[in-house]
């Protein structure tokens, strides 16, 4: 039997409307719920184990659109959850249904998972007009529930890693451990997992100094998946902000998240989190009643402005929150604040981010959630990063993100994909991409680190695969093939899939290492995906967001002398970016003198050794050329705005099928020049090899070669 509270007694009381969420203190528990549109809200307490409900309370007082009451002797651990009453008017967009338990959106720590079922349904499925009929099962069984957390902060000490010196490293959590010999069974796939000793020595070793862990919030797996037995793997469908999924938890408790944050601190490593505010798991209006949606639809989703019964779909997924609402934007704002004060994070990538940016009239760049941030003490200081795009109108806004912001620049991962596979006319869009993309990120005050430049990704072909197949291969995810992107930019070099041919082999290998050295060697903020430096392949599959198998998990055994000899070369990439800061200037180039040098910070060079013209830049067979860099690192230091300088380098780059006679540039530049590594024999490339000014350089096919001036001349 369930024992009512709050009708009369004294056994709750009324608490206050701030902070959201269970709030425990040393003799009871505060619960606050937004709602405006709700009629009565009914706290649910449930038994140790979640599994029956053994108090129902009224919470007692409604203070600025905000439930809530307190409940003496509640005390952290215990379970809860929420039923809201009011109107059922989908055409109005209510979709009030206290039939239906509500995850607390407030909730640090969950218990139990979600099991598809009808009863999770806010109406009738049995009934012809689904969207008008109302269900009146109840779906306690099926729900994760709420855990009263304390949220004991704990010390934090991150490492402060400027944006110009970060390499980012994106990873997911399960799939990160789930293979790791390493790693304690009872660990695999969880956040222990990656505080393991072994991992941690692998990302430090690798020379990554910012690990991006893609999305940890709680996530509804979609019905047709649960259907066939598979997983929402990567997570993109939320329905909870504050909680870690129980998934990733071998222990049950949230402080195994804030040890593994503390062990990557310790080995110098900052946290990103992907996040995901643009939607959530709720999907359509034929979708499941899981939190948001049965506490005040109307409030927390975009609807179409002539039809409030209508969501307004900028994602794709079935619903986008509406960060307009001042409650949404608060608690938006106020779960970044939680994870960055409480749970120790760094900073955070955003999914589909313009949807977060979205008013009445589309993107605003000044708009509420934007302008929150900017002037946030606490979250204009962590490490920003937009997914610039949706799917809505006017939805791709790479370089629109204001001041501040970080962006995903695909436009780089495009051109860089499109130059060494060979295509034509792309040697002007490649310029731009290795200087930082300045036509797009250059202005209102913006710099390099603006972009966040990558070759591959968690949505795509891996590296490997990326050299593999030309075609996509996911049958294995259910769709007839169908989903996934058609458009790659990807070379098999000549054959489809694996082979044994050993030339076809030394040419992926080598398009690797061209793919690799490009990003590490760019203006910008690299990204690497997780295990594309150990030759991970997902058989061609680019969509792979519900292989929960070994078709997404590292393999960290089934290594080959050319995977270990390609973990050595990134590494060897990686510590040549954080050597020389001029791969890595915190200003654009400005193509001239500067700080009284006699030479430009970058000069393009063509292979007849001198400096490219303008006509030659729309050649649409041209596919090879080089820049020398003057050894301006954009850093200034001291009074007299001097600089500080670098070595002088020379970029070789030849995307033709031939090899290509490089003249190296005249005597002006330099005597002498001194070759640091060639793509093209990695192995036997000989350090101590100096080759003179307006000497021939054999730059053969497909590769690419970094030299530094050689100072054995005097100069």
């Amino acid at each position: 039997m369930i024992k009512r509270k709050g009708d009369g007694g004294n056994s709750v009381w009324p608490g206050a409307p701030y902070p959201l969420g269970a709030t425990p203190d040393s003799k009871g528990t505060n619960f606050a719920l937004f709602s405006a549109n709700a009629e009565q809200v009914d706290l649910c307490l449930f038994d140790g184990n979640g599994g029956r409900e053994t108090h129902r309370i009224k919470l007692p007082e409604y203070t600025d659109q905000v439930w809530h009451g307190y409940l003496p002797g509640v005390r952290p651990g215990q379970i809860y959850g929420y039923r809201v009453y009011g109107p059922y008017a989908p055409d109005r967009g209510h979709r009030f249904n206290h039939h239906k338990l509500l995850v607390d959106p407030y909730a640090r720590n969950l218990t139990g998972r979600l099991v598809w079922n009808d009863a999770n349904l806010g109406y009738d499925p049995d009934n012809a007009k689904k969207d008008k009929s109302f269900n009146r099962v109840d779906n306690a069984a099926f729900v994760p529930k709420a855990v009263v957390t304390d949220t004991g902060a704990g010390i934090k000490s991150p490492p402060d890693i400027p944006w110009q010196e970060t390499v980012i490293y994106e990873l997911h959590t399960r799939g990160m451990t789930m293979r790791h010999p390493d790693v304690e069974d009872e660990h695999r796939g969880t956040f222990a997992g990656l505080a393991d000793e072994a991992v941690i020595d692998h990302l430090v070793s690798l020379g990554i100094n910012t690990v991006e862990l893609l999305p940890i919030h709680p996530f509804a797996d979609e019905r047709h998946l649960a259907e066939r037995g598979m997983t929402n793997y990567w997570g993109y469908s939320p329905f909870n902000y504050f909680a870690p999924d129980p998934r990733y938890l071998a222990t049950g408790g949230i402080d195994e998240f804030r040890g593994m944050t503390a062990r990557f601190h310790e080995a110098g490593l900052q946290v990103v989190l992907d996040v995901v505010f643009n939607h959530t798991g709720e999907g359509d209006a034929l979708g499941p009643t899981l939190s948001f949606r049965g506490i005040d639809n109307a409030s927390y989703y975009h609807h179409e402005a002539d039809a409030p019964g209508r969501y307004a779909d900028h994602t794709g997924c079935g619903n986008s929150l509406d960060l307009t609402h001042p409650r949404v934007l608060q608690m938006v704002l106020d779960s970044l604040r939680y994870w960055v004060e409480d749970m120790h994070v760094d900073g955070f990538r955003f999914d589909l981010a313009t949807t977060l940016a979205r008013g009445p009239g589309g993107f605003e760049a000044d708009g509420p959630f934007l302008s929150a941030v900017r002037q946030d003490p606490v979250l204009s200081r962590v490490k920003l990063i937009a997914e610039p795009w949706d799917l809505g109108p006017g939805g791709y806004r790479v370089g629109g993100f204001p001041p501040g912001w970080s962006e995903w620049n695909d436009k780089y991962r495009d051109t860089v994909r499109a130059f060494w596979k060979g295509d034509d006319g792309v040697l002007g869009d490649m310029a731009s991409s290795l200087t930082g993309s300045s036509h797009l990120f250059a202005k209102h005050g913006r710099r390099p680190r603006a972009s966040v430049n990558f070759v591959t990704a968690h949505d795509g072909f891996t590296l490997t695969d990326l050299v593999t197949y030309e075609s996509k291969r996911n049958e294995a995810n259910g769709e007839n093939n169908r989903d996934g992107t058609g458009d790659n930019r990807s070379w098999n070099c000549g054959t489809e899939g694996p082979t044994d041919d050993p030339d076809v082999g030394a040419l992926r290998l080598r398009q690797k290492r061209n793919l690799m050295a490009t990003l590490m060697l760019s203006q910008g903020v690299p990204m690497v995906t997780a295990g594309d430096e150990l030759g991970r392949t997902q058989g061609g599959n680019n969509n792979a967001y519900c292989q929960d198998n070994e078709t997404s998990w590292i393999d960290w055994e089934g290594l080959d002398a050319e995977d270990r000899g390609f973990l050595e070369f990134v590494r060897r990439m990686i510590a040549l970016r954080r050597e020389h800061p001029a791969f890595r200037r915190p200003r654009f180039f400005q193509g001239r003198p500067v700080n009284g040098s006699q030479l430009n910070d970058i000069t393009w060079l063509s292979p007849e050794g001198r400096e490219l013209k303008g006509h030659e830049w729309g050649l649409a067979y041209a596919r090879c050329f080089g820049f020398h860099l003057g050894g301006d690192t954009g850093t200034y230091l001291g009074r007299d705005g001097r600089d500080l300088a670098d070595d002088r380098f020379v970029v070789l780059m030849n995307a033709h099928n031939d090899a290509v006679p490089f003249i190296l540039p005249e005597p002006s530049f330099g005597e002498a020049w001194r070759e640091v590594f060639d793509t093209a024999r990695p192995e036997s490339a000989d350090e101590e090899s100096v080759y003179r000014a307006r000497q021939t350089y054999r730059l053969e096919g497909h590769s690419m070669a970094l030299l530094i001036h050689d100072h054995g001349d005097g100069a």
